[in-house]
Parts: structure tokens; C-alpha cells; sequence
């Protein structure tokens, strides 16, 4: 059992599992029962999205620095008890079933993704072996 860090709107794979958006807002334009037939989502948990102030901050990152700025206040943000107590959960349910988290950035080094998967790993997730 395993859990996958994807990008939301791509292909699903053989026994993916669940697909949890970890998206602020759904995806536009679509009618929410097409969410997970269209390949964004099974169910939806904005929890562990950055909030619309860090969201800005990442997505207007241009530099290193910038970056940096947007990890560490996400980052701060994931460390939240809540938040402490979902990686926890989820770290411990890709133990024993197949499930994945995402989100629609393009290019996960430059995606709140990225960070998460780390959060995840360390919290002790397993994911697929490459």
C-alpha cells in the first residue's frame, strides 16, 4: 500500500486509489459531480493547501529566496496541531491502502506539493518505489 503525490487532472494509474484535492479552490468550470470522472478528485480537502496569502507567495516566487519564503510559511502553516494530526493520519493510512494527494501546479518543485510530500515522508508515508 502505498501513497502518490500527483498533479490533479492527470491520468489515473493502476490502483491509485482515492485522489484527495489538497487544492484551495475545486477546479473552474467543472460540474462538481465530474470531479473525479475528470480525473481532479475523489473528495476534496482544502486542509492542507496553503492559505490565499502563502498560496500568492508561491505562486509569485521567481527566485530562490522567494521560494524559500513561501516553504517556510507553509511549512509553518502545516505545523499547526490540526494540520500535524492529518499528516500523521495520512502517513500512517499509506501504510495500509493506496490513496494519492494533489494539486494542479504544473511543475511540482514549484508547487506546495513538493513540500508536503516532504512533511509526509518524514512523518513516515510510504510511497511507491521508483
Amino acid at each position: 500500500m502505498v501513497m502518490r503525490v500527483i498533479r490533479l487532472g492527470s491520468p489515473r494509474v493502476e490502483d491509485e486509489g482515492t485522489r484527495i484535492g489538497t487544492v484551495r479552490r475545486p477546479p473552474r468550470g467543472v460540474p462538481k459531480a465530474e470531479f473525479a470522472s475528470q480525473n481532479w478528485y475523489d473528495v476534496w480537502f482544502p486542509n492542507l493547501s496553503p492559505s490565499p496569502e502563502t498560496m500568492k507567495l508561491g505562486q509569485e516566487a521567481d527566485t530562490p529566496t522567494q521560494w524559500a519564503a513561501f516553504t517556510k510559511k507553509y511549512r509553518t502553516e502545516m505545523a499547526t496541531p490540526e494540520n500535524r494530526h492529518t499528516i500523521a493520519l495520512l502517513a500512517v493510512l499509506s501504510q495500509r491502502a493506496n490513496f494519492s494527494v494533489g494539486c494542479y501546479c504544473e511543475n511540482e518543485a514549484r508547487c506546495h506539493r513538493s513540500v508536503l510530500r516532504e512533511l509526509l515522508g518524514a512523518a513516515g508515508a510510504r510511497f511507491p518505489s521508483i
